[in-house]
């Protein structure tokens, strides 16, 4: 029996590993014949089939139960409406991942208006002429890849952590993208926060995307549900005392972009002084709250914030 147990284990693994194959050759399918396109038209593209498609996808229901428990003021046809958005959002950042490169066409030293804009150029430019370690966060809106690219432009190399996509043939594939145009990467798991940490010792900076589930985290809230918040970047400011900046990324019409460096946040503060790791983190929170709600259908709202599957299944059992 232990034998057959084995034998039947390693077929549902090949299986397993064979599906995530051919569903990372199809990725890499539809994205190398988006290259053979003009961008405008690869992108236009890709929002209309994430659109025709997304809704179909058992992601859709979920979408909907958080924009409902994010919105209850809005109705059915404005939530909707906020849906198709961002499953065109999700769509054309699939096609910008190719076209990344020349879609970022800002020059710092230049006057030229082009695909690009930039706010808060003095604070690069600090940034720049008086190196010292601080960190920039970001939440899951517009296209935020985008970010690295920009500090990378005013010659400030951030060391980013990101979650790797759970196919690992993707990832790969992602991690290699991400490298060649973003500088320093850091795939989030075990020990990365000393990695982290090694990088602000050293006077470097760190980037941190900080609106992702994180089971472990501390108690917040984020559009007044209940959620958990990872406390890294709050105790990383405890232990380095560092700067911290908001940056997002703002879709525009015509496939054009805004990026945002705002200046550094304020960090809730014990009696005593010392930093407030839970204040912190709701602080956060509520930061990438008024990005959303500011452009709600630039979010990725089909990501489980909320835990939603995790809560239903402890309700079932």
């Amino acid at each position: 029996m232990t034998i057959v147990r084995r034998f039947i284990t390693r077929v549902v693994l090949a299986l397993r590993n064979f599906e995530q194959w051919l569903i990372a050759q199809l990725v890499f399918g539809l994205l190398n014949v988006l290259k053979l396109f003009p961008a405008d038209g690869a992108m236009n593209f890709a929002d209309r089939v994430a659109r025709f498609i997304g809704p179909k996808t058992g992601r859709h229901a979920l979408m909907m139960t958080n924009l409902r428990n994010a919105f209850p003021e809005k109705s059915d046809a404005e939530l909707s409406a906020i849906a198709m958005e961002s499953w065109g959002n999700m769509g054309r950042m699939a096609a910008e991942y190719v076209f990344l490169d020349r879609l970022f066409d800002f020059d710092p030293f230049s006057d030229k208006v082009g695909r690009v804009e930039v706010e808060g150029i003095p604070i690069f430019i600090d940034l720049y002429e008086n190196r010292r370690p601080f960190i920039v966060f970001t939440g899951h809106t517009g296209n935020f890849e985008m970010l690295p690219v920009a500090g990378a432009a005013f010659g400030i190399e951030v060391t980013v952590l990101f979650r790797p996509p759970n196919n690992p043939y993707i990832a790969e594939k992602v991690f290699e993208f991400r490298r060649a145009r973003m500088g320093n990467l850091v795939p989030s798991h075990a020990g990365s926060s000393f990695t982290l940490a090694r990088k602000l010792d050293s006077g470097q900076p760190v980037g941190v995307l900080v609106d992702q589930k994180y089971r472990k985290g501390l108690p917040t809230s984020f559009f007044d549900q209940p959620v958990h918040t990872n406390p890294l970047l709050a105790k990383l400011v405890r232990q380095f005392d560092c700067e911290v900046y908001p940056a997002r990324c703002i879709r525009l019409p015509n496939n054009r972009f805004r990026l945002e460096l705002e200046p550094a946040m304020e960090i809730p503060r014990k009696a005593d002084g010392s930093i407030d790791v839970d204040a912190t983190a709701q602080k956060l929170n509520d930061k990438v709250e008024q990005w959303v709600r500011e452009y709600p259908s630039q979010w990725l709202w089909y990501h489980d914030r909320w835990d939603i599957k995790h809560t239903l299944k402890a309700k079932k059992a």
